[in-house]
């Protein structure tokens, strides 16, 4: 419970500073690393559930994803970390589940963000439309600066890490029975 309440309080640091300054600090995540490495060496349940193989597990596999994100895509460094923090506490395979809770959680916001910024019907016309001139020439278009710039709302890793981490950490999936 230690554990769940410690890492809950980073991320809920993490999410709010993300949100009023759209910054996530080294000076919560680097901490919360390590203090997720040195939990998971002592009693049961403060840490990652396998202990401290498993804590670098979760930090090595949580953390070389997001890095590759960062690398290929537009994802920040204190989400690299925040994440890389959640699976030194969380271990290797929760950690894993609550990076894709994370990133499905957040992309189902940004989802709603584009509903409603352009409307239901206008986005599924315009999806239409282009669609269709793909299919119509044989091969795809590509999309404008217009369109691509209006396909990038803001997304906030730290505050989808949130219900994220209540999911992993109460079990709300049934996944850890």
């Amino acid at each position: 419970m230690i554990g769940q309440t410690s890492i809950l309080l980073l991320v809920l640091v993490c999410a709010f500073t993300d949100l009023v300054w759209h910054k996530i600090y080294n000076v919560v995540t680097y901490p919360g690393i390590l203090a997720g490495l040195l939990f998971s060496v002592g009693p049961v349940g403060w840490g990652a559930p396998g202990g401290f193989e498993d804590s670098l597990k979760g930090l090595a596999a949580c953390g070389g994803l997001m890095l590759a994100a960062f690398l290929l895509f537009e994802v920040g460094g204190g989400d690299v970390k925040l994440l890389a923090m959640e699976g030194a506490w969380l271990g290797l395979e929760r950690g894993l589940e609550c990076l894709l809770w994370t990133f499905v959680i957040g992309g189902a916001v940004a989802l709603v963000i584009l509903v409603w910024e352009f409307g239901a019907w206008n986005l599924l016309k315009a999806i239409s439309r282009h669609l269709l001139w793909s299919l119509r020439l044989g091969r795809a278009i590509p999309l404008s600066t217009e369109e691509k710039a209006a396909l990038q709302p803001p997304l906030y890793l730290a505050l989808a890490a949130v219900p994220a981490l209540c999911i992993v950490a109460l079990d709300l999936a049934g996944t850890h029975s």
